[in-house]
């Protein structure tokens, strides 16, 4: 009898088999599904659930307070039977709890929330804002718009949450027309003024590049408050506008709002994308006799600004004073190393990273590790780390592990190693890597290989003005002056000019006046 219930419910999904549990207590005891030692099931037993002497009230704080220990999927179909069998599996707070859980955390499952959301008869608009949430969350994220059309369809009414979890939906989709049709409805709603709804609004427009509109939705808002300023400080980097980014971090500290971790995060960026070395130092003087000074993500951020800025000795400095680093922080700083010469400090500081047991290198790791060498014309040490990152971590190597191992090659003159190595590449090249190994045969004069790497440039970029002046000086080199000529007239016959001579700048955001504001 036993073996065929079992057999019997191992066949339907886990919220309809705690369901038949329940109905066949008297034949199967909780201890033949594992129930006796949880600490739930004791609880469930000392707390008199499943007695009719409590009231409602109490037997929903003793599921309440069993809902705020749960840690793992399997405690949390425990306390469902406990709720089930307490008769509360239609009550929308302990269930939502149930729902949410499942749904939105990290440690949840998705399908049993579906499950659980199926059999409740009315839910309310959390639970389907939660379910929608909960889609907006996964690989398929369009199902949250399924979600939605059923929950019109039951005559429910959207309010904000809705609109912001869909709006976030429209821009992990790539959906402008979908977003701009979610701002319609919520215009529709009159709730694109909300706040929760705005915010989303503006991130979704920057992420789209529609820096502009994200502008005008911020400069309608009345008196924004640090998401929002977040939200346009951050749409304006993500658009290169990184000035647009340090004005706004300004103005918005002389409106009285105190920056965040994700306000610094994003502010440093803008600093290493605009040189603006002066400025991010003196954020840094601000910050540093405050709590945010001792947060990872913003020494993080803080180390990729000094670093780019050129300042190495600055950014040495914090990462020394951390107490506490992850990954990121030793990737960031082996890369600022390596960036910029200093060949024997960030491999140094690789081994040493390598010390650190609760440390694993990943693929970002080997890209510094290979910056390095390549600085360094190290060509047995790249030869080795390359091999290392699949034998010894089983890191597989994307294009740009193959590109900075193609360049390292090639400028040590393996320059048929290089060829070979870019044929061997489990994915396709591009035209970046193909130009790599052009350089390094025009700087080792190796024409009869360049026409080769220039055949297969032709087919993927046949219009880019650096092939052409790259193979054009690799016969200038050789003397093969009918070549250049030749070269040359082919590039104004197809109408390819050569770019104008760009400009780099340390400090431009420097003559911002400072003495305005105060963090």
């Amino acid at each position: 009898m036993i073996m065929s219930f079992r057999y019997l419910t191992s066949r339907l999904n886990s919220n309809l088999q705690t369901f038949l549990f329940l109905k066949a207590k008297d034949k199967l005891p909780f201890l033949q599904l594992g129930f006796s030692s949880s600490k739930f099931y004791q609880l469930f037993l000392s707390s008199g659930l499943a007695s009719s002497k409590h009231n409602s009230l109490s037997k929903e704080e003793t599921l309440m307070s069993m809902l705020k220990k749960c840690s793992t999927m399997k405690e949390l179909k425990q306390i469902h039977a406990c709720i089930i069998r307490a008769g509360f599996q239609q009550n929308l707070f302990v269930v939502g709890k149930v729902i949410v859980f499942c749904a939105v955390s990290e440690l949840g499952d998705l399908n049993y929330a579906v499950s659980v959301f199926e059999d409740i008869e009315n839910p309310d608009g959390f639970l389907w804002n939660t379910m929608i949430r909960g889609f907006g969350k996964t690989k398929n994220p369009q199902k949250a718009f399924e979600v939605f059309n059923r929950m019109r369809e039951k005559g429910l009414v959207a309010d904000n949450f809705t609109f912001s979890f869909l709006v976030k939906v429209c821009e992990q989709l790539g959906s402008i027309f979908l977003g701009e049709q979610m701002h319609c409805s919520a215009l529709k709603h009159g709730l694109d003024s909300h706040v929760f709804v705005r915010n989303s609004l503006i991130h979704m427009y920057g992420m789209f590049k529609k820096v502009e509109t994200s502008r005008q939705l911020f400069d309608e808002i009345p008196e924004p408050e640090l998401v929002a300023w977040n939200s346009i400080i951050c749409c304006c980097l993500y658009c290169d506008k990184c000035e647009d980014a340090l004005d706004l971090f300004s103005r918005m500290l002389r409106h009285g709002i105190e920056p965040d971790e994700a306000t610094l995060v994003v502010i440093f960026a803008a600093c290493s994308g605009l040189g603006a070395l002066d400025f991010g130092r003196w954020i840094h003087s601000c910050i540093s006799s405050t709590n945010l000074s001792s947060i990872l993500e913003v020494n993080n951020a803080l180390i990729d600004m000094y670093a780019k800025c050129g300042a190495l000795e600055e950014a040495y400095e914090t990462f020394h004073r951390m107490k506490n680093r992850n990954i990121v922080t030793w990737n960031t700083m082996i890369s600022g190393l390596a960036t910029h010469g200093h060949t024997d400090k960030a491999l140094e500081l690789f081994s040493e990273m390598l010390e650190d047991k609760a440390l694993v290198p990943d693929g970002i790791t080997f890209l510094g590790v290979l910056c390095a060498c390549n600085h360094g014309g190290m060509v047995d040490q790249g030869r080795r780390f390359f091999d290392m990152m699949s034998e010894e971590y089983c890191i597989q190597p994307t294009i740009k592990h193959y590109g900075s191992m193609v360049d390292i090659l090639g400028r040590a003159g393996f320059l048929e190693e290089a060829y070979g190595l870019i044929r061997s590449m489990p994915m396709e090249c591009n035209d970046i890597v193909w130009r790599t190994l052009l350089a390094a045969c025009r700087l080792h004069g190796n024409v009869e290989l360049g026409e080769k790497v220039r055949s297969h440039l032709l087919v993927l970029k046949p219009d880019h003005s650096s092939d052409y002046v790259l193979i054009a000086n690799m016969y200038a080199s050789m003397g093969q002056w009918a070549e250049v000529m030749r070269v040359r007239k082919s590039m104004h016959t197809r109408g390819v000019q050569k770019p104008q001579p760009g400009n780099s700048l340390i400090d431009s955001a420097s003559s911002m006046n400072r003495d305005q504001v105060s963090v």
